[in-house]
């Protein structure tokens, strides 16, 4: 029991919970309260005799006589109904009483579709999950893009045009009438422009995925190692 807890109560009500209540829940909660998740009898245990603790706080306030078998008797009756020491109710969908509620929630690594090929099946995840960058990182490079386009001559910004577009740098030639080695130099000024506005890492960096996937992937690889280290 925590000390704060333990503060609560009387020494008399204290010699009640240690001598009569924990032994009756110890008893009863393996038979009469279901494990929602991951807990288990001993959490249940705990965590019912702290909600035992504050029933007897309550009835001592009100100076109410009580006996160490309502007292357990109530306990379990919360515990089994989903109530925990934490909170008696939650919006939390894992709260304890909303699991018994409304069922156990899907998990975003749970398969929605399998891969008929045999390749990563299609998780519920990826369905909820916006594939694109943060609208803040998508401005903030558009801005800068703007900014260092500025700063090109007329004949950068075609070549940089072309080049994006998937054209020919002929067209830019002919355009500027100049010879196509002069626009392949100019592209290559270009390149060089490039990585001193941006860094040398720009490449790297725009065609990495974004750091919440990153996150999300490394997670998802953790719980398949862990599934292949499992015994069969």
């Amino acid at each position: 029991m925590p000390p704060s807890e333990r503060s609560l109560v009387s020494p008399n009500a204290e010699a009640m919970l240690i001598g009569e209540i924990v032994p009756r829940l110890k008893t009863l909660i393996p038979h009469s309260v279901a494990q929602i998740g991951h807990e288990d009898h001993e959490e249940l245990v705990q965590d019912s005799t702290v909600m035992a603790v504050r029933m007897l706080d309550s009835a001592e306030r009100r100076g109410k006589a009580v006996t160490a078998g309502n007292i357990a008797y109530y306990t379990v009756l919360h515990a089994r109904t989903g109530r925990r020491s934490y909170a008696a109710g939650s919006p939390d969908v894992l709260h304890p009483k909303n699991r018994m509620r409304n069922g156990e929630p899907e998990s975003l690594d749970g398969a929605v579709k399998e891969d008929e090929f045999g390749g990563e099946p299609l998780l519920l995840g990826d369905v909820f999950t916006d594939q694109n960058e943060d609208p803040a990182v998508q401005a903030t490079r558009r801005l800068d893009w703007e900014q260092f386009r500025a700063t090109l001559s007329d004949r950068c910004q075609a070549v940089l045009q072309v080049i994006a577009e998937g054209g020919q740098l002929k067209e830019v030639a002919a355009r500027f009438q100049v010879s196509t080695s002069t626009i392949n130099n100019t592209r290559v000024q270009l390149a060089v422009k490039i990585r001193e506005f941006f860094g040398t890492d720009i490449l790297k960096e725009i065609s990495h995925l974004p750091r919440w996937r990153d996150n999300l992937l490394a997670h998802r690889e953790m719980l398949a190692c862990r599934v292949e280290r499992m015994p069969g």
